[in-house]
């Protein structure tokens, strides 16, 4: 749908992975923009969908958890395709606890008008959102609009975080998701969804940075094709994600990657808990 790709965009630095699959984010990631006397603070969610294991419980609680305490929320849908059981969850959340919503329809470039208009009226057909902004998250347009419809939620207050803040990830949190995104992009199937990321060595020396970081699967096959023939699968992922990297941090990154298998840890509260994935 292009949350990722929103938030990105708004504070015009990378702090959310971004893939074609489903599922991608799976914890709440903090975006903080902060323009003049104005400091936004979005907070991008996992979907909600339904989950089939412990991760995709923990998932949809840390959309549903978030959704409560926000001051509004703002719904990005594709234009062109129908209204999906995800978009109607959303909706009917906003409806019954009459929280404000901004309808942030993504893609237009790829559209017709008449599609654009379509699309408009079957979201309207739904609900009385306080505003619809046709925009396309990739290049920016309409984004100044969206941030326009959002001013009008912000409340009178200090700023909660210092002017300069954009995220509320650690540097390994963002090490980490930019290994797992590579490793989106470049397996097929399912073996991206079964895969954990975990930094066990995040050093800085000077304008270097060291990083070992571990790949976990959940089964030994899926190793193999993680790794690929001679290594240069897992190769291929390091180059990747060490040019991103390298441009995030601003320095050299040394990336040391080791993949292991830890079966069916979706499925076991202890396995999502040791990634992380936990309500604090």
């Amino acid at each position: 749908m292009g949350k990722s790709t929103l938030m990105n965009t708004i504070l015009g630095e990378k702090v959310a992975i971004v893939s074609s699959k489903p599922q991608t984010t799976r914890n709440r990631i903090m975006g903080i923009h902060t323009v003049e006397d104005k400091q936004y603070v979005f907070l991008d969610t996992p979907g909600i969908f339904k989950p089939r294991n412990s991760l995709g419980t923990f998932m949809v609680k840390a959309a549903n958890s978030t959704m409560q305490d926000a001051d509004a929320v703002v719904l990005v849908a594709d234009t062109g395709k129908p209204v999906s059981d995800i978009e109607q969850k959303v909706i009917d959340y906003v409806k019954r606890t009459e929280t404000p919503c901004i309808l942030a329809l993504n893609k237009i470039d790829m559209y017709r008008r008449e599609q654009i208009a379509e699309t408009i009226a079957a979201y309207a057909a739904l609900h009385d959102f306080d505003a619809v902004v046709p925009l396309c998250a990739k290049n920016g347009k309409g984004v100044d609009a969206l941030l326009g419809e959002c001013e009008k939620f912000l409340a009178e207050s200090d700023f909660f975080f210092p002017e300069d803040m954009v995220t509320d990830q650690s540097e390994r949190q963002v090490a980490a998701e930019v290994i797992r995104e590579k490793l989106l992009r470049t397996l097929d199937k399912e073996i991206p969804h079964g895969i954990a990321v975990a930094i066990e060595e995040f050093k800085v020396e000077g304008k270097l940075c060291r990083i070992r970081a571990e790949i976990f699967c959940e089964k030994a096959s899926h190793k193999g094709i993680i790794v690929g023939k001679n290594g240069e699968e897992l190769k291929r992922v390091g180059s990747y994600a060490r040019a991103d990297l390298e441009e995030i941090f601003d320095m050299k990154v040394y990336l040391n990657l080791w993949v292991k298998v830890k079966e069916n840890w979706r499925d076991s509260q202890r396995g999502i808990t040791d990634f992380g994935f936990t309500e604090d």
